[in-house]
Formats: structure tokens, sequence, C-alpha cells
């Protein structure tokens, strides 16, 4: 009985044993992290799908893990790339981690860089190239008319090259500045007018414009300052790309008319102390106004050298409008360069602008237009006297 009781016991202890033996069996995982582009990814969190053993990748993407021998999986996990769950197949494991994209209409360019939509509290209206206003522009800022709630933009009395005025959310001054603050490619300007210009925005070239932001409450003076207190509008332009080089031309060509004519009439009893004559004198100044734009751009990536990969983008426009008031006449000439090259395995980004701008413009008289209409209609245009340059 005793001898019984003996092997029974030692029986019990050996099974243990053997259990203990084989859960405590385990096996060493390595291999290696990388990105999309073959580029190793460092401090990627490595850890078994149902222990809490974990370890992390060093600066070549490589990494060893010993975990126990019935688990089934190991879990990849890094910031921007999210996490990624890979089965055990064998004892090296090589895994490729693909970044984790934001959706571009959820993302807003602000003053410090880019910022969603929700982590906002101001009142923010992103604008890209699909939803700009379509026809014929010739300045920058026609591009968001009726397209922003809250944004005024009042043409100019529709004199070539623009000159509208812009107001978000009304006036806040009687005597100073109501015009919102332009930043251009993250550069603020001071003051939107320009001398001997109409309008700042008729500089920039539309064809180059990206995407524009407008920042319409009081949260904007917190991002730049008391001369953001009318409201802001950023304007991004288009920047350089990895494809292949592809050039776009475009061309516009417009013809503007005065539908209507104030019609001018007068007492019967006033006839006998007028003339003979049956002169428009609106049609005398205003006329049909021609206009064309004509733009050439070029963007891609240049090969420099093997390792390394420009990505550029170059373009040109001329425009040329004439006014419906004679004489009124604007001109524009833009050159656009942008270079955008990344070091050091892409973690250096680094943007270059260029920009060149030449505008002429020649101001009508727009006194005429009331002048016109009140002006005699029974007068020749001319008198056949030499005064007044030969002109009643």
């Amino acid at each position: 009985m005793l001898l019984q009781r003996l092997f029974v016991s030692a029986l019990t202890i050996l099974l243990s044993m053997l259990t203990v033996a084989s859960y405590g069996q385990s096996r060493v995982i390595t291999g290696n992290v990388i990105d999309a582009n073959g580029s190793p990814l460092q401090a990627v969190t490595v850890s078994a799908k149902n222990s809490s053993i974990a370890t992390q990748t060093n600066e070549t993407g490589a990494f060893s893990i010993s975990v126990p021998a019935n688990e089934t999986a190991l879990v990849f996990t890094s910031v921007g790339y999210g996490t990624l769950e890979q089965n055990i197949t064998g004892d090296v494991m090589n895994v490729v981690m693909t970044g984790s994209a934001t959706a571009l209409e959820n993302v807003v360019v602000v003053a410090y860089g880019t910022r969603k939509k929700s982590d906002l509290t101001g009142s923010v209206t992103a604008i890209n190239e699909k939803d700009f206003q379509k026809g014929n522009i010739n300045s920058s800022e026609q591009l968001l008319q009726g397209k922003v709630a809250g944004l005024e933009v009042t043409t100019g009395g529709g004199a070539a090259g623009g000159g509208s005025k812009i107001r978000i959310r009304g006036s806040a001054s009687l005597n100073a500045s109501n015009d919102p603050l332009i930043v251009i490619d993250g550069v603020p300007v001071e003051g939107n007018s320009v001398q001997g210009s109409a309008n700042l925005l008729n500089t920039i070239n539309p064809n180059d414009i990206e995407s524009m932001s407008v920042l319409k409450d009081a949260s904007a003076t917190a991002l730049y300052g008391s001369r953001a207190t009318n409201g802001v509008i950023i304007i991004t332009t288009k920047k350089g790309t990895s494809a292949k080089p592809v050039f776009n031309f475009n061309t516009k060509f417009s013809v503007s008319q005065v539908p209507k004519y104030v019609d001018s009439t007068g007492r019967a009893n006033f006839i006998s102390m007028l003339g003979n004559a049956n002169t428009n004198w609106q049609k005398e100044i205003y006329q049909t106004a021609l206009g064309y734009d004509n733009n050439l751009s070029v963007s891609g990536k240049a090969n420099i050298s093997e390792n390394f990969k420009l990505p550029f983008r170059l373009s040109a426009g001329y425009l040329n409008q004439e006014g419906i008031l004679k004489t009124n006449l604007f001109d524009r000439v833009t050159v656009g360069l942008n270079l955008s090259p990344k070091f050091f395995e892409d973690h250096l980004s680094v943007n270059l602008n260029a920009k060149y701008a030449k505008t002429s413009t020649r101001f009508a008289d727009e006194g005429a237009i009331g002048s016109a209409v009140g002006f005699d209609p029974t007068q020749n245009v001319y008198s056949g006297a030499n005064r007044y340059g030969g002109f009643f």
C-alpha cells in the first residue's frame, strides 16, 4: 500500500514538471519593419497579441522578440502608421506599414501649419480649385464671389483688372481700413492696396491658386494679431508634384458690352432751345471691350541624379483686358516658380517660391458716365470749330 502511494506521488510530480516545461517553452521572432517606400521605421512597438511582451525596432527597423510557443500573432504600432496585426508564420517576419492619411477636406491651413477643422474653434471656410467661381476671372478675389457665407465681394464698377471691395461680415470701422488681411503662402501682406493698382489681388494669377481659406471671426486675431481684425484670406498657390512633367496651356477670350443704356429724354417745350442732332453720348464713351488671358505651366519631377528628385512647377501668364469705358485698359504679366525638394530620406522638406508680377493699368475717367447721361443729345459730337479741339 505504501509503495502504491509513493508511485502515485512520483507520477504526479513528473507530470507537473512536464507541464511546467511545456508552458515554459518560447520562440524568438526576428525581422524588419519598413514603410511603403522601403525606408526602415524606427521605434515601432512590436507586441505579442495574447500577452504583455513587447519591444521596439531599432534605427534600422530591425526587431527581436521572445514570445510563448503558442503565440499566434504580433501587433505592430507606430504614430502616423496606425496598428497592424500579422500572424506568426515563421521565425522571421518582414513587415511593411502604410501611413494613415487624413482626408484633405477635413484639414485647414492656418498660421502655424495645418489643423483639423474639428480642432479649430473659429469660423473657417476653405475653398479649393474645384469649388472656385468659373468664368472670366481677372482678379483672385472673384474666385470666392458667392462661395463663402458672410464674404462680400463688390466689383468696382466693372473696370478692367478687378478693383473689387472685400468685406468679411460687414464693416467694423468708420475711419480705419475695413479690408481683410491677405496671407499668401504663409506671408502676411500689410495693406491690400498698391500704389497705382486697383487691387493687390489682381497681381496674382488666378490659375496659380490651389486653395483659399477665409477666417471670419475674432479668433483669427490669435493667429495674426490685430491685423486680422477684419478677417483673413489665406491663399495657397500650386506646388510641384512627384509625377512625370505635365504641360498645361489654356487661353480665354472675352467680349464685354453694355447691354442697355439709360433713356435720356426732355420736355417738349425745351425742344425749340436745343439742336437738331440725335446723339447718344453713352455710346460715345462706351466700347466693345475685348480681353484675352493666356497661361502656360509645367509641373512634375526633375531627375537631378539617381538619388535626388526635384518636384517643381513653372508657370507664366499674360492677361490683356479692355474696360467697357473707353481708354480703360489692364495688362498683367506673371511668372511663378516653385521648388519643393526633400532631403535625408524625406525627413526634411524645403519649399521655395519665387513670384514675379508686372501690372499696368490705364484708368478711365468714370465721371464721364454721369456726364454722358445728362449731356445734350441734340448736339453733334464735333462742332466744326477749333475750340475744345473740335468737339462740341
